[in-house]
């Protein structure tokens, strides 16, 4: 069959990878893709808000399968528009609803959920502008730090986590008066804090059944030591150390049943992923959050480990027969580092040359923010390229990894050098 995948980054280019390999596959296209992607099928220069665009594209490409990679289309809808098209809803779509894409779409939204459905989680409370004071009453409460959240996508920088009472208010009333994040903070979520150790738990569901993926751990903060800004990831481990049996058959007992329980009793139609991010405190697992998609860069850790043919998965998502699929996973730790921009997460240049990547032995590279000029590639995003390997340890795996950075190159380039510090 002809397959979509929509989506321009690291994830992207893995979906592709992995679906390339299945030989269900005939053509394979990706919208608007990057230099890596037009090595596995045919980039096309739509953008993932286009519908009209995809619609067209997926009429005169034949295609019978569509794959979303980020959250904003989903959030705007896409599986409802095609849902509501004649001449599309009989394909399937990788994604939730716009209904389900509150999930990620509305940190309020997923709150509620999880008080309605017994999903342990932080205590909270929203507030708007006209509640102002009352959060700040709410704010003192609390134990530092201060969790404060915008309730909308904000491109994952809309979460802050401050020491300081003073500068928690202050940037409370930023957010909602002075709109830090735009609309995205019209609401904001306060939130205690959680001590414990974070990870991501991956599900992949039809609305009924579900197939639980690896668990993952990504680093968020660009300095050594997770310090400095917080970035889209700067690289990822998979299977997670402390996450054992005993681990993962709480959280599938006490989040992931009552999250799937949860959107059937609401009729909320849900096919796709359900990446839960989670806190381990003291060996418990509480949800700091859901997001609607694989994560970026763990998806360059987890898809890489499934064994299974990932289209005969998707295909059971879109038949509502996950449950007759076997769920293979290679028992080997895999590692990924992101190499960046210089100046990324604040201002970078684009259109760096990048040499040595097709060097790369025993690795898989997948492409990030890259773009093909004039039979170049060239940098084209803050992330550029992750580099996963495959190990019987995470020292293992990362050494492959790193052996293999050091025959990548383009100008300014910036990697962290100790991944998986904290596991080890």
């Amino acid at each position: 069959m002809n397959i979509l995948v929509i989506g321009s980054g690291g994830r992207e280019h893995t979906f592709a990878y992995k679906i390339a390999q299945s030989s269900k596959t005939n053509e394979l296209f990706i919208a608007p893709g990057n230099a890596g992607t037009s090595e596995l099928g045919t980039n096309l220069p739509i953008s993932v808000s286009d519908f009209d665009g995809i619609k067209s594209a997926v009429l005169e490409h034949d295609i019978k399968l569509v794959v979303v990679g980020p959250e904003a289309p989903l959030v705007d809808g896409i599986y409802d528009f095609f849902q509501s098209d004649e001449a599309l809803n009989s394909i399937p779509v990788i994604g939730p609803s716009k209904e389900g894409a509150q999930l990620e779409g509305s940190k309020e939204f997923s709150k509620i959920f999880m008080e309605k459905h017994g999903v342990p989680t932080a205590r909270y409370q929203s507030f708007t502008a006209d509640n102002l004071e009352e959060g700040y009453s709410f704010l003192e409460t609390l134990n530092p730090p201060f969790v404060l959240k915008a309730d909308g996508l904000a491109a994952g920088k809309g979460v802050l986590i401050l020491d300081d009472i003073n500068e928690a208010k202050a940037e409370l009333k930023e957010m909602l008066e002075n709109q830090k994040f735009g609309e995205a903070s019209a609401t904001v979520v306060i939130e205690e804090f959680l001590n414990g150790i974070e990870l991501s738990v991956f599900v992949l569901t039809d609305g009924k059944n579900y197939k639980i993926l690896p668990s993952a751990k990504d680093y968020k903060r660009i300095g050594e030591g997770d310090v400095g800004l917080n970035t889209g990831g700067m690289g990822a481990i998979s299977p997670v150390p402390f996450a054992d049996e005993d681990f993962i058959n709480k959280v599938e007992k006490r989040i992931i049943k009552p999250t799937v329980n949860g959107l059937q009793s609401e009729n909320i139609d849900y096919k796709g992923f359900i990446f839960i991010g989670l806190m381990n405190v003291a060996g418990d697992p509480f949800v700091i959050e859901y997001n609607v998609r694989m994560g970026d860069p763990e998806t360059e850790v987890v898809l890489p480990r499934v064994e299974t043919d990932l289209v005969d998965l998707f295909e059971a998502v879109g038949n509502q027969t996950l449950n007759e699929i076997e769920l293979n996973v290679n028992p080997q730790t895999a590692t990924t580092v992101m190499l960046v921009s210089g100046g990324y997460p604040e201002g970078y240049e684009k259109g760096k040359v990048i040499t040595g990547y097709d060097k790369a032995e025993d690795s898989l590279v997948f492409h990030a923010g890259t773009r093909l000029n004039d039979n170049q590639v060239v940098t084209s995003g803050g992330r550029v390229m992750a580099i996963t390997s495959f190990g019987n340890s995470i020292e293992e795996a990362l050494a492959k990894s790193y052996s293999n950075i050091d025959k990548i190159h383009f100008d300014k380039m910036n990697y962290r050098r100790d991944i998986g510090f904290d596991l080890t």
